[in-house]
């Protein structure tokens, strides 16, 4: 249910001050405080209300100061509120705009050699304090709505401090805000007096609407504004997070407006003429319906406008520093965007604001907008401080300091694109780029594209991507660009001048470019966001930089091999691609041929014991093209043997049995030929053995028992041999193989017969071990296991030799074989034997 709250109740009426019949505005209380105070100090700061009269009122004050011979210039944080401005003070002062009040924006530019105070945007005002450090005949710069704390606003006050510190000392600064913190901004700016103006207050009604999760926000606020035109009076101006919704919107209301209802959109791609009717009465006296961004949140008056509905939320650029990219985000508006949404009602009257949030809401939202400088991309400003004087932007006085890790990723970008050196410092290349009234990004691709003569396709890609909505929406930048070349309206227009300027600031530039070079000025702005299709639906793709991308299969760019990604929007694994075109490989190894990296790798295949060697052909995280690689370098490879054998272990190798005899014997001498000990020796042995081979079984076997050996050296040896023997030899004559890896110790295998005559039982080693003896028959089928063989002579013997006589009467069986001689033959080889001799 809804809850209503009155708020700021409105004071006794102005008095009138005769002046042009007109009203006086609330700050003129305290510009005489104002003027005191830049007459004896450099700096101040003005907090003031909104609809205090601020941005028009205090500049045309300045030029009768006897100190203000020059020109005044004043900060804007948005192109439309610098039009508005000047617009409105030329109006004031019965002049066209251009000749004692003008501005000066990115697309359109109205002053003259008559010109006292110029309205400038923030970033026009950053180039020009840039180009003249000393902004020789400027006697002050406000400051306007400096709580929102944008990039460009904290810059060119950091700059104009400093320069006033070194240069100018007679030059006026001036802070001035709604919902300025002004202590803070006192202490940045040398310990300057804070003005406060209460400002003109009007009664302000809250209506909290609350909010319906299940819904969706435009189906909300449409509501909202259908209720507001019912039950109120005056204007209506809807806050939105972007153009989409305000484009949902507005078709949610078609047809169901009342007749009296006139409806303007207000955003940055709706040309000016729109603009400035959106801001203006209504002619007619017709109720106006403005659907607008925060772009209507400070610096504007709307004529009319009575009723505000605030959806609550807002869309802002965040940067993600991981991914390299900017991505719009959409969030809870601040506390103090709130107010000021709240506060466009109640500018020229008693207003309402409906709210769709919940009272209690407003505490859970953040107090104010987290400053740009902490969550942008700050590769503009760490090259313009750089230029400036300033390697450590952090040097400069800031309200809040740079990031250390958003300074060095800036720094990292810099050097990519050869602005900066490895110290840190400026190079030509990198002072050309900060010339130019552009991103750096955009501005390289300027350069190098002018140089390739493609100076115009860079200009006019430059404009496309900064300038939203020119050509449509359309992910495919060159069908984008078609449509803006023959676009007529003012914007389109204003634009395509835009442009021709830029491109006139290139080395070189040709006549309007094709398709592929919109795509190689693309990949020279941004070379780690070439892409390639991942699967055939041309959904997924992988980037230089090593990001994945997503695109709208139905695209028509989905058919390509390889895109030019100039924009994107959403997470870091996986951003939706915004804006792109075509490229092909020839176009791509041409631009980069000096980062392109051939890269011979060498996998090992476990399952095989081999290497399969390939040359790939990268573009940092992008393979271009790989295949086999048949003149791999053969150091690679066996660094690759050895390191599968490492990680897979021993038994990839084709030990035979003598080698793997050796290694028991060893580990019953004590000699540490273990697993562990061979793999953390690896390389003591094992390179030798694969030099030259690709795979592990072509390893000779007997190679490898000769690296044991090699590597326990001649002591080690010695002493197998000498505690560990490998063989037995038998009262006969016979040798039989010792098996000191069996269970219960040291076993030979042999033959009764073998051992007669012998009373005591054979031992092994220095600690006279007795061998484990494994009694065969003559076909070899075991008939006893013994460690006490003169037991086994006096006791079983008799019953085992009693069985075999029957099963092999052919062989001797005695019946005492302690006193038999030892034979491996028969009883008639052994007769005859016995005869021949």
């Amino acid at each position: 249910m809804a809850k209503d709250r009155v708020t700021n109740p409105a004071p006794p009426p102005l008095s009138h001050p005769g002046k042009q019949g007109m009203t006086p505005l609330p700050i003129d209380a305290v510009l005489p405080d104002l003027l005191a105070t830049l007459r004896e100090r450099p700096n101040a700061v003005l907090v003031a209300p909104p609809g205090a009269g601020k941005t028009t009122a205090v500049a045309p004050a300045l030029l009768a100061e006897a100190w203000c011979i020059g020109e005044v210039l004043l900060l804007s944080p948005r192109r439309l509120a610098a039009r508005a401005a000047a617009e409105r003070m030329a109006a004031l002062a019965g002049e066209e705009v251009g000749r004692t009040f003008g501005y000066a924006t990115r697309m359109d530019s109205r002053r003259s050699a008559a010109t006292r105070v110029t309205v400038v945007t923030e970033g026009i005002f950053v180039a020009r304090i840039q180009a003249d450090p000393e902004l020789a005949g400027v006697s002050a710069v406000l400051f306007d709505e400096v709580h929102e704390r944008s990039l460009d606003g904290d810059f060119g006050l950091a700059m104009a401090l400093d320069a006033q510190a070194a240069f100018r000392p007679d030059l006026r600064l001036v802070a001035m805000s709604a919902t300025l913190d002004g202590a803070r901004f006192a202490a940045l700016m040398g310990g300057a007096p804070v003005i406060e103006s209460e400002g003109r207050s009007h009664p302000l009604t809250l209506r909290h609407l609350g909010r319906n999760g299940a819904l969706k926000v435009e189906d909300e606020v449409a509501a909202a504004i259908r209720r507001a035109l019912a039950e109120e009076q005056g204007g209506v101006l809807a806050f939105l997070p972007g153009v989409a919704e305000i484009e949902r919107v507005a078709d949610r209301l078609a047809d169901r407006l009342p007749a009296d209802v006139r409806l303007h959109h207000l955003h940055g791609q709706v040309d000016p003429p729109l603009q400035r009717a959106a801001i203006r009465a209504e002619p007619d006296g017709a109720r106006k319906l403005v659907l607008a961004t925060s772009i209507a949140e400070t610096s504007l008056t709307l004529d009319g406008i009575r009723v505000v509905v605030d959806s609550g939320l807002a869309r802002r650029p965040r940067y993600d520093r991981a991914a390299g990219m900017t991505r719009l985000v959409t969030e809870r508006a601040s506390q103090a965007a709130a107010t000021q949404r709240a506060g466009r009602a109640a500018r020229q009257g008693p207003g309402v604001a409906y709210r769709l949030w919940e009272e209690a809401g407003f505490a859970g939202l953040p107090r104010f907008d987290p400053p740009e400088i902490v969550e942008a991309d700050l590769s503009g400003l760490v090259l313009a401080t750089a230029i400036w004087g300033a390697p450590d932007p952090r040097a400069l006085a800031w309200l809040d300091p740079p990031p250390v890790a958003a300074v060095e990723e800036a720094r990292a970008r810099l050097r990519s694109i050869e602005a900066l050196d490895e110290d840190h410092r400026p190079t030509p290349h990198g002072r050309r780029i900060a010339a130019l009234p552009m991103p750096p990004r955009l501005a390289h691709m300027l350069i190098r594209g002018g140089e390739r003569g493609l100076g115009r396709t860079a200009a006019e890609v430059a404009v496309l991507l900064q300038e939203r909505g020119l050509g449509g929406n359309d992910v495919d930048l060159e069908g984008r660009l078609a449509r803006w070349r023959s676009d007529r309206g003012i914007k389109a227009k204003a634009a395509r001048g835009l442009a021709e300027r830029w491109a006139n600031l290139s080395p070189v530039h040709s006549l309007a470019g094709r398709g592929e070079e919109v795509a190689t000025c693309v990949a020279l702005a941004f070379p780690d966001r070439v892409a390639r299709r991942r699967n055939g639906s041309g959904e997924a793709w992988a980037s230089a930089g090593g990001r994945g991308f997503r695109l709208d299969p139905a695209s028509p760019l989905a058919a390509a091999e390889w895109l030019a990604v100039a924009d994107t929007q959403g997470a870091a694994s996986g951003a939706r691609i915004l804006a792109a075109a075509r490229i092909d490989l020839v176009t791509i190894e041409s631009l980069f041929a000096d980062r392109v990296e051939t890269v011979c790798e060498v996998v090992f295949d476990p399952a095989t014991g081999g290497v399969a060697a390939t040359r790939e052909r990268r573009l940092g995280a992008l393979r271009l093209s790989s295949g086999p690689d048949p003149t791999a370098d053969p150091v690679a490879i066996a660094a690759a043997l050895v390191a599968g054998v490492r990680r897979h272990g021993l038994g990839l190798l084709p030990w035979n049995e003598a080698s793997a005899a050796y290694r028991a014997r060893a580990a019953y001498a004590g000699v540490p030929l273990d697993d562990a000990t061979l793999v953390e020796r690896l390389d003591e042995w094992l390179p030798p053995l694969v030099e030259g081979r690709r795979r592990l079984d072509a390893i000779p076997p007997r190679a490898l028992g000769d690296a044991l050996r090699q590597l326990i050296g001649w002591a080690g040896t010695a002493t197998i041999d000498r505690v560990a023997p490998s063989h037995f030899t038998s009262p006969a004559g016979s040798t039989h193989a010792i098996d000191y890896a069996a269970e219960g110790g040291p076993r030979v295998e042999l033959r009764p017969q073998a051992l007669f005559g012998l009373a005591t039982h054979p031992v092994v080693g220095e600690g006279r071990v007795p061998l484990v003896l494994s009694l065969t028959s003559p076909a070899g089928r075991p008939i006893q296991t013994t460690r006490d063989l003169p037991g086994f002579w006096a006791g079983s013997w008799a019953a085992v030799a009693k069985e075999m006589r029957g099963r092999y009467p052919r062989h001797p069986w005695p019946d005492d074989p302690a006193a038999a001689s030892a034979t491996l033959r028969t009883k008639k080889a052994d007769a005859k034997a016995g005869g021949a001799r």
